[in-house]
């Protein structure tokens, strides 16, 4: 993985202990700003990671090889030659962050910048000659599945493969362009021969970007940022070092302040991914755009749109950004596997609409809808937004509603404020431990609600998915502990249970010229839930599950995340009217099993998981057609599910609706958000669930009532 200009991280606002070491001292002969940051690094994350590995020859080792695939992505550049003669140096590592010369990074970047310049050289030759796709022959895409190629004959073959199945791709396309201009006077149409020099230009423009940046925009402190990056993720996922260019960019994400579309962007080998969609942005408002989502080509309207393949993440945000009520049309692969053109309307990023939200939805029950995107603190104004004061109103209107059951949707939520998640678990229940949390060699702290008042004491259900993070685990697993919800969604929750903070470089070593080291974000704290349980890694497990198609995006997926561990449980009483999710999860099944949207839904996601597991691709022409069709045939099925969903009657509270007064473009925005949840087959089923919660909540809620 190359340099990413938006890394997608979620901090929790709590307090850390400082670090307690000195700031290096200057002599005679200071050390460059390499060795400066190295030693740094290596001394804070020794004196200052909530749980250090040992900085030794296994950890190097690993950050050796995790350094050469972030270089080489799809091991096209390096001869396993190479990676022989750089292996001595690779249980080096360790002793270059405690002050040895910094031998492996420079001799990795010496030879990096000699396998890039010559695969500059074989890719243009490859692309001048027509491919015959006639010949089977077969690729294997997926660099876990092949080995550095074994002398520069083999590297060359390898290039062939991978630029023939580019080609192939493109060809595909140009053929079906084609079969649509058919009978159109003013298109000329081209033979395959012509289309597929066509392709060969097109994947050589690409190429041409994507060695362009390699070669002169790549630069040694880019590579050395990624040498740090690969020592400090070693450690663990979340502690991260930044520049002082990502470190300004990191600072206005967590400021939420994000312009153009409204889509987080990262780089991932040669693509751009989507991290995550800003609510209330242009993206979010057209609904089509996810996270996980790869953009392949951007198009200012309807002209001829760019591929963004091999694109540096700012280089692609230059092109998605534009002037506000302009359209930019995005060719996207979606986590489904599908490809689609999503055209979304430039606009500003309306950040009230990142703020709690509730509506009631009609039906067998009346019941209460609260939407929190996440769990927002402005901590530079006392009268600014709090997420938990303002999930307190909704609660209050949906009170004054009169509603049976609440619905608390935490899905994309990544986090947020600790406090204002003791705050808001503290609406739902007696006084009582909420989360606990424990520092390095220190007991744990248990953060309490030490309100006796219950704002609500009805049904409650919080529905989740593998991207609700950190906060919104708390929040489900507090719940959970409790027996106070029943928790819908994914198998499980993300799995964040560590906390970061922010550490200046600068303010340890101050830079005479006037420059900056960066900074790191550090692995401090860990937390658990009430019953002892981390929720680091295994995050919380859904009363009810619910398929989805999320799957390894989660914590679990990386292998240098920190372990599942517990510790004493705190003291806590059960909620008096436990949840019995034992007979809510077997009508779920039931209804689920006879559903034709939900069975839909299963048979996708059975074919989605099928062809994951492809590991080879042909390039024949006539077998890579047939595939793709019988591919394209399968996934189109996806589009289908929401049609056999009921639309649910969803309505805002009266008092929500007087608050827009004659703005159309809140009464717009309104609007798609309550569309969107009509037809959501997810929403529907927690809707099922909270119909049986009432019905099963209601004698022992009369009995406590009378």
């Amino acid at each position: 993985m190359r340099l990413k200009v938006i890394i997608p991280v979620v901090l929790l606002s709590i307090s850390a202990g400082v670090l307690a070491f000195n700031k290096l001292g200057h002599n005679d002969d200071p050390p460059g700003r390499y060795e400066v940051i190295m030693n740094l690094v290596g001394q804070m994350l020794k004196e200052g990671h909530y749980q250090p590995r040992a900085i030794d020859d296994k950890f190097s080792v690993e950050v050796f090889n995790k350094y050469l695939r972030s270089l080489d992505t799809e091991k096209k550049f390096f001869l396993k030659s190479d990676v022989d003669k750089l292996m001595p140096l690779s249980v080096h590592i360790d002793d270059e962050l405690k002050g040895a010369p910094i031998d492996c990074f420079r001799s990795i970047n010496t030879l990096i910048k000699q396998r890039v310049a010559e695969a500059a050289a074989i890719y243009p030759d490859i692309l001048s000659k027509p491919f015959d796709f006639t010949v089977d022959e077969k690729v294997t895409l997926d660099p876990d599945k092949v080995d550095y190629p074994a002398d520069e004959n083999a590297r060359k073959e390898a290039w062939r493969k991978v630029l023939k199945y580019r080609t192939l791709e493109k060809l595909t396309d140009l053929q079906e362009m084609r079969e649509k201009d058919k009978g159109k006077d003013s298109v000329k149409v081209k033979t395959d021969v012509e289309l597929e020099a066509e392709a060969r230009t097109k994947v050589k423009q690409l190429y041409d970007r994507y060695f362009e940046r390699l070669k002169n925009r790549q630069n040694d402190n880019d590579r050395f940022n990624l040498y740090v990056n690969a020592i400090t993720t070693t450690m663990d996922p979340h502690t991260d070092y930044f520049p002082p260019d990502e470190k300004r960019a990191f600072e206005e994400q967590m400021a939420g302040k994000f312009f153009g579309i409204g889509a987080q962007l990262k780089e991932e080998g040669d693509k751009i991914r989507v991290v995550s969609i800003v609510t209330g942005s242009p993206s979010w408002k057209q609904g089509q755009l996810k996270a996980n989502d790869v953009i392949q080509k951007v198009a200012q309207g309807n002209t001829e749109p760019v591929d963004i393949t091999g694109y540096p993440v700012e280089d692609a945000v230059k092109l998605i950004r534009g002037k506000k009520g302009t359209p930019v049309k995005l060719t996207v692969k979606s986590v489904d596997g599908t490809t689609k053109d999503i055209t979304i309307i430039r606009d500003e990023i309306v950040t009230e609409e990142t703020f709690a939200k509730s509506a009631i939805i009609n039906g067998q029950h009346k019941i209460g809808y609260i939407y929190l995107p996440e769990f927002y603190a402005d901590f530079n104004d006392r009268n600014g937004a709090r997420s938990a004061e303002d999930v307190a109103k909704e609660v209050a209107k949906l009170k004054a509603e009169n509603v049976e059951g609440i619905i608390l949707d935490l899905r994309f939520n990544g986090g947020g404020s600790l406090q204002d998640v003791v705050q808001m678990a503290g609406l739902f229940i007696p006084e009582g431990p909420v989360v606990q949390v424990r520092s390095r060699g220190g007991d744990a702290v248990v953060l309490r609600d030490r309100d006796k008042n219950v704002q609500y004491d009805g049904p409650l259900a919080i529905m989740v998915n593998e991207y609700s993070a950190s906060a919104s685990e708390i929040m489900a697993a507090a719940m959970q502990d409790y027996k106070r919800a029943v928790i819908i969604g994914s198998t499980q929750t993300f799995g964040k249970g560590t906390v970061q903070r922010l550490f200046n470089l600068d303010d340890f070593y101050p830079v005479k010229d006037g420059g900056s080291l960066g900074a790191l974000k550090l692995t401090q704290q860990k937390f658990y839930r009430a019953n002892g349980g981390s929720t680091q890694l295994k995050g919380v497990a859904s009363d009810i599950v619910l398929p989805d198609p999320y799957y390894e995006v989660a914590e679990r997926k990386d292998s240098d995340a920190l372990a599942w561990d517990e510790i004493p449980r705190a003291a806590f009483t059960a909620w008096y009217n436990p949840v019995n999710t034992e007979s809510l999860k077997k009508n779920s099944e039931k209804r689920m099993a006879s559903s034709p949207a939900f069975k839909l839904l299963n048979e996708n996601l059975n074919t989605l998981k099928k062809l994951e597991k492809q590991e080879t691709y042909s390039l024949n022409l006539q077998t890579y057609k047939t595939e793709q069709k019988t591919n394209t045939a399968a996934l189109k099925k996806y589009d289908a599910v929401n049609d056999k969903v009921k639309e649910l009657s969803i309505v805002n509270i009266k008092s929500d609706v007087d608050k827009f007064g004659g703005d159309s473009s809140k009464i717009a925005r309104n609007k798609d958000w309550i569309r969107i949840r009509t037809k959501d087959i997810y929403l529907d089923e927690a809707v099922n669930v909270m119909n049986d919660l009432i019905v099963q909540s209601l004698p022992k809620m009369q009995r406590k009532n009378q």
